[in-house]
């Protein structure tokens, strides 16, 4: 299984980075989790416009979910090959009436339905994708939001990806024993104290320690917070190696 980061900036892009998007593949078929503002284009570094199997949107904040209007764009008036069939897209409730009304201000317009295939996610609900098992856990943000645990059926390796969340009960249930986590550190300990929010650096290691992670991976870092700063904090209390999500990186798993 192979994890590329197509983007991991938070919030808002940076000069290095688009918004949270992760490519993760296995036996051919390539899973796509979120596709924040910038990551359309760099997508296009990493895999063919049109080869993506599946895509899971962890929340609705544009940072993680604007950039299917672009994609839309993409599927629906693609003249050479004819129109794509429907792309199977997971997310929370809402998110075709969502993304419709931030492409074209209608909500009631049914265009989008015609190539992605929206199916709503659900708290534990289970979706079998090519060789994955992905679960959803709804986790602690303003919005609904989940994480998701990747596993490849095969081999049992495991990546949990957090999504947007403070520091939950549900997080650590889902990121348990994983061999990568992918763990937004958004804030800075010691500086930002917003429940139910964001983790800082800190408190993905915690996480990562109670659930005995492989490695962890932090990501999400805004322009306006020290990723060293993050990475130190989540060296001091996480025993397993720690690196920072760098655009175009591949992980293994």
């Amino acid at each position: 299984m192979k994890l590329t980061v197509v983007g991991c900036s938070g919030s808002f892009p940076s000069t290095e980075s688009a918004c949270s998007s992760y490519l993760v593949e296995a036996d051919g078929y390539r899973l796509l989790l979120d596709m924040g503002n910038g990551a359309l284009g760099e997508l296009q570094r990493h895999c063919g416009l049109y080869d993506l199997d599946a895509i899971a949107l962890s929340h609705l904040h544009a940072d993680h979910c604007i950039d299917m209007c672009g994609y839309f764009v993409a599927r629906y008036y693609r003249f050479e090959g004819g129109r794509c069939a429907p792309l199977p897209v997971y997310g929370p409730e809402g998110t075709e009436e969502r993304l419709t009304t931030a492409y074209a201000d209608t909500p009631t317009e049914k265009s989008m339905s015609e190539v992605f295939e929206f199916r709503t996610l659900a708290p534990r609900a289970e979706a079998e994708l090519g060789p994955f098992r992905v679960r959803a856990e709804r986790v602690d943000h303003p919005v609904e939001a989940y994480a998701f645990r990747v596993e490849h059926r095969e081999t049992g390796r495991t990546l949990v990806y957090s999504g947007d969340t403070g520091p939950c009960a549900n997080l650590d249930a889902v990121a348990e024993g994983a061999d990568l986590f992918l763990c937004e550190a958004s804030f800075t300990y010691g500086k930002e104290q917003i429940p139910g929010l964001h983790l800082n650096g800190r408190e993905a290691g915690e996480c990562a320690q109670r659930a005995g992670a492989g490695r962890l991976v932090l990501t999400h870092v805004p322009p306006w917070t020290d990723p060293q700063i993050n990475l130190r904090d989540a060296k001091s209390v996480f025993d397993g190696p720690v690196d920072m999500a760098r655009p175009g990186a591949v992980h293994e798993i």
